[in-house]
């Protein structure tokens, strides 16, 4: 099945997800009454749409133990760059420890940590373009308010959904936990409020875009996992969600536009 970068794949899914589970996924619309006296019509408010009903999923599964202090990561590359930038070391690249990473939005700061231990290979690229200013001045291209699926998705310079730093690196946490059972990596699970992941257009393309969960979403675990989001950065995720989407679709661009003025470490 093909993937676009950004995450076609998921919403295709949690749709087949809301059909199966709501039956429709449309609320009815509500009949218009016109009183004798009067022109006016009034027209009740649609219902809201019924939860998607998340016992059904499974949790993401328990983090891999390192086995070594260190790995080796690969950054091939992937043409053409958005933003000029070097690609990341590869060798010795740490597995224990965590990153504090601060970006500074239009709508409000939103505190990251990048955790290397399920990730180092991500958190090892991600800090890396922190340090060299990638993300900085880049939209939060796309938001995503249907029930089973809320997140906003940053990463990209050009705001295309497209965009990437010019190289490509292999999935992480939690594909690598189904190594000895990879047809279970297919299997719809729950990434709980709080957690940071990479976008990608399918298996081990992931380059600089990422997604920020601010409700529980239902997703194929083969988005990798490098952090999580402080309670006021949820709390700045919150507000951006409640802004709704532009032309108000549940898939799209913020109604108010969100960029990333800064990304500090």
């Amino acid at each position: 099945m093909n993937r676009t970068w950004a995450l076609t794949i998921a919403i295709s899914a949690t749709a087949l997800v809301l059909a199966g589970c709501s039956g429709s996924t449309e609320p009815a619309a509500a009949p218009a009454t016109t009183p004798s006296s009067t022109t006016t019509t009034t027209t009740e408010a649609p219902a809201p749409r019924p939860a998607l009903d998340l016992s059904r999923f499974g949790a993401l599964p328990p983090v891999p133990q390192p086995t070594t202090d260190t790995v080796s990561c690969s950054y091939p590359e992937q043409s053409p760059a958005v933003k000029q930038v070097t690609a990341p070391a590869t060798d010795n690249v740490d597995v224990y420890g965590t990153v504090d990473v601060t970006l500074s939005t239009t709508a409000g700061p939103i505190g990251i940590t990048l955790d290397r231990t399920p990730a180092p290979c991500t958190v090892n690229s991600v800090v890396s373009l922190v340090e060299q200013g990638y993300f900085d001045g880049s939209p939060c291209h796309r938001l995503t308010t249907s029930p089973g699926l809320e997140v906003l998705q940053c990463g990209d310079p050009s705001g295309s959904g497209r965009g990437g730093p010019g190289y490509t690196f292999a999935n992480e946490y939690p594909t690598t936990a189904y190594t000895d059972d990879p047809a279970q990596a297919e299997n719809p699970v729950v990434y709980p409020r709080g957690t940071l992941a990479m976008a990608n257009a399918g298996p081990d393309t992931n380059g600089s875009q990422f997604f920020l969960v601010y409700a529980d979403s239902v997703l194929p675990p083969q988005y990798t996992v490098f952090g999580t989001i402080s309670d006021a950065g949820l709390q700045t995720l919150d507000a951006i969600a409640a802004g709704g989407v532009t032309g108000g679709s549940e898939d799209g661009a913020p109604a108010t536009p969100v960029i990333v003025e800064s990304a500090t470490v």
